[in-house]
């Protein structure tokens, strides 16, 4: 209580614990409103962030092979890619353990992580100092920088990781695709296959094909020399299910 100039008292009015109360519901109230819609805001942030490292990936091996006539690989995958007169697939192993790997066939997972250290020119690993494929600049002998990704010091995390794997946002490997046997068609170790692939007959979503399918099924490919993609935001994907559905329909692609 507190007197006045003119004499008069007044009293503070305080909170009440049934005010306080309310006032803590409602902000709860709100918070579980909001927090939604900043999850939904953020991945939309994280998918156009994924769209763009695919585009100025795609761009650099694009770039590279305008360069130097070639694509960057090294050239262990460029024989093994001959011998089996196939295109060669950068994989990696996702969320619900399903493996990408170099072939449809071949069991063997390899990731983008030497096609890293020949766009960016890098000579040695910064996890442990070991030379890469692009040791003396092998394979980028001009030492041009073709890409200019965030380099980060997890594994776990979005960007080039101290393993020089290139991973999305999610913390999943980029999945990159090159046309090795030089037919002008790029075949994806994932997205050849029929049960993922097939809309109708020889046409194929987003644009694949594959106009033999009858006699082989897992041969859909992309017109253009170079498929980069990314699992998205669930990090998952199904061997089994069509491109359009499931954990599959999320996945952010170069060619779509």
């Amino acid at each position: 209580m507190k007197k006045s100039r003119s004499g008069s008292r007044h009293f503070r009015r305080a909170f009440t614990l049934v005010e306080m109360l309310v006032v803590i519901s409602i902000i709860a109230i709100l918070a579980a409103l909001l927090l939604p819609a900043i999850g939904v805001a953020k991945t939309r942030a994280q998918v156009t962030r994924a769209r763009l490292e695919i585009e100025q990936l795609k761009q650099a091996i694009t770039s590279y092979h305008s360069q130097y006539s070639r694509y960057p690989v090294s050239a262990g995958v460029m024989t093994a890619a001959t011998t089996a007169g196939d295109d060669f697939t950068y994989g990696g192993v996702f969320q619900n353990n399903v493996k990408v790997t170099t072939s449809n066939t071949s069991g063997v997972v390899q990731t983008n992580d030497e096609v890293v250290a020949i766009l960016m020119d890098l000579q040695t690993y910064p996890s442990n100092s070991l030379p890469t494929v692009n040791a003396n600049h092998v394979k980028n002998p001009q030492q041009n920088k073709f890409l200019n990704a965030k380099m980060v010091d997890n594994a776990n995390l979005g960007g080039v990781g101290p393993d020089l794997k290139y991973r999305d946002p999610w913390g999943n490997p980029y999945v990159i695709s090159m046309d090795l046997n030089y037919d002008d068609k790029c075949y994806d170790s994932f997205y050849r296959l029929l049960k993922v692939s097939q809309q109708s007959g020889g046409s194929g979503y987003n644009g694949l094909s594959n106009p033999n399918y009858a006699t082989t099924p897992d041969n859909f490919a992309c017109n253009d020399g170079v498929m980069v993609w990314s699992a998205g935001p669930d990090g998952s994907i199904d061997p089994t299910l069509p491109s359009n559905v499931g954990v599959n329909k999320d996945n952010i692609l170069s060619w779509k």
